[in-house]
């Protein structure tokens, strides 16, 4: 399948969504990228064969970009919580909504979040683990996960719960350099999960070779803990170390060890299996 012509959407070109599209440009299809911001519009054109500005809970302009699209990755991101419900489920609606049954859209692919799982006090979760989430993000963030799988019987729906995202431009020392030197809360053992972004393109693209559907977990494959992971950028980097004071409580809300076996299991090998 991946030799063949055929076009693909990116509804939500950021991070992940540019990456995506040039790889399916490098594979032959015929690529559409979307954002909701006009400036950003340029850039986009250039690695794509038609940028278009689009609000994802517009129904029309929706209906209109998806003729002749076979496969949709929503790619998403909300700039702040005051948004999440409209950039994230209300998109997941209109999307489903306009979804004829005679759609020509045959599969899309959501890059979602493991925050679905909530605090699991480090315990190990799977696909099969039933969602907690812990706050209002977390919740719409389950709930677009059902809307998505609501979605007409002829389209294959693959959602892939992502961990924390790291690569070019968005190195690790990059998000944590400035907690060198300080004094955070906890312990440091709360877990850690992550993925590169060679794997979430990877996984993406592999997902739309073989047709995957259903729920994928997309993290490496052994989370570490916070304090490990902060003790080896701070000493890759010649950084003052991190220390801890164990008498305030943790202030993450997701402690979850999360298991890839599923995906590993459909085929994926990943590029970079773990973050040292």
């Amino acid at each position: 399948m991946s030799k063949e012509r055929m076009n693909g959407i990116i509804i939500g070109c950021g991070y992940v969504g540019k990456a995506v599209a040039q790889r399916w440009r490098e594979q032959g299809l015929t690529v559409t990228v979307t954002t909701t911001t006009p400036t950003r519009l340029p850039e986009l054109a250039s690695l794509s064969d038609q940028a278009l500005l689009l609000r994802g809970h517009d129904a029309s302009a929706l209906r209109a970009a998806l003729q002749d699209q076979q496969v949709v990755l929503l790619s998403i991101g909300a700039p702040n919580a005051q948004v999440y419900r409209e950039t994230y489920l209300d998109t997941a609606k209109t999307l489903v909504q306009v979804l004829q049954p005679a759609t020509s859209v045959r599969q899309i692919i959501y890059t979602g979040s493991y925050a679905v799982y909530g605090d699991r006090q480090g315990a190990w979760v799977s696909e099969e683990t039933p969602v907690a989430p812990v706050n209002s993000n977390g919740e719409i963030l389950a709930e677009t996960e059902q809307v998505l799988l609501s979605a007409s019987p002829t389209v294959r729906v693959c959602i892939f719960r992502l961990g924390g995202i790291y690569g070019p431009e968005r190195e690790l020392v990059k998000i944590f350099g400035r907690a060198a030197g300080t004094t955070r809360p906890g312990d440091g053992s709360d877990a850690s999960n992550w993925i590169h972004l060679d794997d979430i393109v990877g996984a993406i693209d592999f997902a739309r070779i073989h047709q995957l559907q259903g729920i994928y977990n997309l993290v490496q494959n052994q989370p570490t803990t916070t304090g490990e992971l902060l003790t080896w950028i701070c000493r890759e980097h010649r950084l003052p170390p991190v220390t801890w004071d164990a008498s305030q409580p943790s202030s993450r809300p997701y402690n979850a060890r999360v298991s890839n076996e599923k995906l590993r299991a459909a085929g994926y090998q990943l590029a970079h299996p773990t973050i040292f």
